[in-house]
């Protein structure tokens, strides 16, 4: 089949997609075509493109197995209706130094999620600009990122990626937590008589006293994680303890909206002099500073760790096996994660992702890549309401149902069969996130949510016996019903707000990421006596930056958000 025809196919299928998203978003009070039934997938083949091809796709930022998206359920499916496959290859190692061997050879993949490499790649001029592929093949990335779009656009006016946190539809908050918290064994809350830990004292206080009531077994009090570009699981926490959400390097005030940093202030201080403190009494991880990613997931699910601060979606391969063992053997439902809203003195806190726009992050086309009109309409292909429910929730019949009412729903045994083994060869593993998606939050035209997570229905039976124990512990029926309601921050995230690679802004991050890298270890592993004296040289350190002009160009930025939202 010549390229020209295979276009005149596409476009086909394209115009058949769209109208029945189109016919979605009428405002149908019945289900949407909730039903990605292979009986409608067998109709669809009519006008599927014939020729097949393979790209490659690196994703810098999960870890999962490398894999062909057509050994996969959904990817299959979706080959069967572009005729596309993806060989998707995952991190392994130093993302930078990844990213760096790229552009020294200026050979990419077609496809790349480089994430916080990307400024590096938009400045070597590795992504290509999107706007005339969307304008010829996109009707779908234009009716998901078109109230977007303006923010979407670097500096000379193109669009260079697909970001994934949009948010279409009706917002619905998510009641587990994928956010911040610090988590903490459930066996440790049991054994204390569940007691409300508001406090950073008072977790550490709880760590401290089951480590010295279990000394035969080996434990650590707390780890952190590090590697690379992950440090900001130890250097963020300062932000969260004084009352803020993940804003990245700022604090923002919430009534003058002035942008501060906290890296050098009192909050971080206290952080890491507490850390110090736990180093001393043998109950910190030294590790923890040289240990990778994949090393730090295997302790957590060591049932070694006692306690540890991140975000639910970063460490979510350790929580689903060790959830995966617990729904096994009820017993191993000690060694899950609870999550805690520590505050440092029990102040409101923050830890809830108010809805907000990343389009600092995001999945692009390479000037590598083979035929980008393929792929871009690959991209938009995923976008139609059918394809976002194949993602999220699968295939009806085998991973949902759907009531009389038009609600989505899983019953028992579907929850159940949903494991992280299944995730894999199912595909939710590679499909629920990273592609460009109705970001979590979106809900379909008929009120479903997206994501089955957020689906309240799915989230009630999805909890085992000793989930609803724990939780009527607390008297919520929520893992996020223990933590305060976001507030309204039309800027959020701060850290989101775009910086061009050599640009003031993103020199000083990287210098401030050289320091804090080079002085947090010390700081938490010097000898409590030294502190003080190790604080001092890190702050002449980090004096010489001009962080008055790096908070000076965020506030605008912030001011610019909030004005634009009005």
């Amino acid at each position: 089949m010549t390229k020209k025809l295979l276009f005149i196919c596409m476009a086909a299928f394209m115009v058949i997609t769209a109208a029945c998203s189109n016919n979605n978003n009428g405002g149908d009070t019945k289900t949407s075509n909730s039903t990605n039934t292979p009986k409608e997938t067998a109709a669809e083949e009519t006008t599927k493109p014939v020729e097949k091809v393979t790209f490659s796709y690196f994703n810098g930022v999960a870890a999962a197995k490398d894999t062909n998206s057509n050994e996969t359920t959904i990817g299959k499916i979706l080959e069967d209706q572009t005729g596309v496959n993806f060989k998707i290859e995952h991190l392994v190692g130093d993302l930078n130094t990844k990213i760096g061997t790229m552009i020294a050879s200026n050979a990419y993949p077609d496809v790349m999620l480089p994430d916080a490499a990307i400024d590096k790649i938009l400045d070597a001029g590795a992504f290509i600009a999107l706007d005339d592929l969307i304008e010829q093949y996109g009707p779908n990335i234009k009716r998901v990122y078109g109230s977007y779009f303006n923010q979407m656009k670097a500096e000379d006016g193109k669009i260079y990626f697909l970001p994934f946190s949009n948010t279409v539809g009706e917002y619905i908050p998510d009641p587990n937590i994928n956010q911040g918290a610090f988590w903490i064994q459930r066996r440790v809350l049991k054994e204390a008589g569940y007691p409300e830990i508001k406090t950073l004292d008072a977790y550490f206080d709880l760590i401290k006293n089951f480590v010295e009531k279990h000394k035969d077994e080996d434990l650590t009090g707390m780890v952190s994680l590090t590697h690379d570009w992950r440090f900001f699981a130890t250097s963020n926490p300062p932000n969260h303890l004084a009352g803020y959400p993940n804003d990245g390097n700022v604090i923002v005030d919430m009534t003058t909206f002035d942008a501060k940093t906290y890296a050098a202030d009192d909050n971080t201080k206290r952080w890491l002099q507490k850390l110090n403190e736990l180093n001393a009494d043998n109950l910190f991880d030294k590790a923890s500073f040289v240990d990778n990613y994949d090393q730090y997931l295997a302790k957590l699910t060591s049932h070694k760790v006692v306690g540890f601060f991140d975000y639910g979606w970063q460490f979510s391969n350790a929580q689903n096996a060790l959830k995966d063992a617990a729904k096994q053997d009820p017993t191993q439902d000690d060694f899950v994660y609870f999550p805690l809203p520590v505050t440092f003195d029990g102040q409101k806190d923050q830890y809830l992702d108010p809805p907000g726009f990343v389009k600092n992050r995001g999945l692009g086309i390479t000037k590598s890549a083979k035929d980008p009109a393929r792929i871009i309409q690959y991209l938009d292909n995923l976008l139609t309401d059918e394809n976002q429910i194949l993602q999220r929730w699968g295939i009806k019949g085998d991973t949902f149902e759907v009531d009389d009412k038009g609600r989505m729903y899983r019953t028992a045994e579907q929850i159940v069969k949903i494991d992280e083994s299944f995730n894999e060869k199912f595909g939710f593993k590679y499909y629920s996130w990273n592609w460009p998606l109705y970001g979590n939050g979106s809900s379909l035209p008929d009120g479903n949510s997206v994501a089955p997570g957020l689906q309240p229905e799915v989230f009630q039976m999805s909890l085992t016996n000793e989930d609803k124990t724990i939780l009527e512990k607390y008297g919520v029926k929520t893992y996020a019903e223990l933590f305060a309601a976001p507030d309204d921050r039309p800027w959020y995230p701060a850290w989101g707000i775009p910086k061009e690679q050599g640009s003031e802004q993103q020199i000083w991050e990287t210098k401030k990421d050289e320091i804090t890298k080079k002085y947090f270890p010390k700081l938490v592993l010097a000898k409590p006596a030294d502190f003080e004296k190790v604080w001092t040289e890190y702050i002449t350190a980090f004096g010489k930056l001009d962080t008055a002009a790096y908070e000076s160009w965020t506030t605008t930025e912030v001011k610019k958000l909030i004005e634009a939202a009005k």
